[in-house]
């Protein structure tokens, strides 16, 4: 971490409540036992303050740095969480997992949905002066299953954007297929990539690319200036699940898999109780 993310991230000490908040998602994050969103709602009702507790969360884990997701990138799910722009979750490294993965209900989850994204990863530190190109030619990328999975009970779609933020993007675990060059693709391209989830064999839900800002690159390019923003940097190495395809549907028992066109292989999750 350079100085001035260091400097950014102690500029804001959470105060008592927000202390408390980011204590209490650590230990539902341990302890798999989910918080009551009316206990908590008024605790943070900034963007400021919902990513200091954010911060805290992830100091509280003392885990490496995987990445980041990125959430809210359609127009309907603004609307849902009432916002006018996207956000953002910094994710463990652990919780970045290959596919085939294997995922339990009862130890790893708690009220988990599936989205199909694309999951890009820096092969240099991002600047926020690079163009679409300059990302293209920067980044790998591999189709994925975000999992979602909040801290709280009955979070979809009733969360407020303030603790989805200070939850860290409700972070599940991102599954990512083999990863490949994303120069593969041409900007256009990242436009109509279209794919289709399917549980136990049965296709449940279809979405495109399109639905992320109009173009995936522009929700890595939205993260890379929303960090810089707050005096960080996306690393060399870190992963960004870019944004769903598709309103997403619980996660339950059974095999699912994420099927893309653009030569991408699938993605399977097997989900056991």
């Amino acid at each position: 971490m350079t100085m001035t993310e260091l400097k950014t991230k102690v500029k804001v000490v959470p105060a008592k409540q927000e202390d408390k908040l980011a204590q209490a998602l650590y230990h539902a994050d341990q302890e798999r036992q989910p918080l009551e969103m009316t206990e908590w709602e008024k605790v943070v009702s900034n963007d400021q303050t919902a990513y200091a507790v954010q911060d805290q969360l992830m100091e509280l884990k003392n885990q490496p740095l995987g990445g980041y997701k990125v959430s809210l990138t359609s127009q309907e799910t603004q609307d849902m969480f009432d916002s006018n722009e996207p956000l953002y979750g910094a994710q463990v490294q652990n919780h970045f997992v290959q596919s085939p993965a294997n995922l339990s209900l009862k130890s790893d989850l708690l009220d988990p949905l599936a989205e199909v994204e694309l999951v890009f990863k820096a092969k240099e530190d991002l600047q926020v002066t690079d163009s679409l190109e300059d990302l293209r030619r920067k980044t790998t990328v591999a189709a994925g299953v975000e999992v979602p999975d909040a801290r709280f009970t009955d979070w979809f779609p009733s969360l407020s954007k303030y603790l989805v933020m200070a939850d860290a993007a409700v972070g599940g675990f991102v599954v990512y297929g083999p990863e490949r060059e994303s120069t593969s693709l041409t900007v256009a391209e990242f436009e109509d990539v279209k794919a289709y989830l399917a549980h136990n064999g049965e296709v449940v839900a279809e979405g495109s690319s399109a639905e992320v800002l109009g173009n995936p690159l522009k929700s890595l390019q939205w993260l890379v200036k929303k960090l810089a923003a707050q005096g960080k940097t996306l690393h060399v190495g870190e992963r960004v699940s870019s944004g769903t395809f598709l309103l997403p549907p619980h996660l339950t028992e059974g095999t699912w898999t994420a099927s893309f066109n653009h030569d991408f292989a699938d993605v399977v999750v097997a989900v056991s109780k």
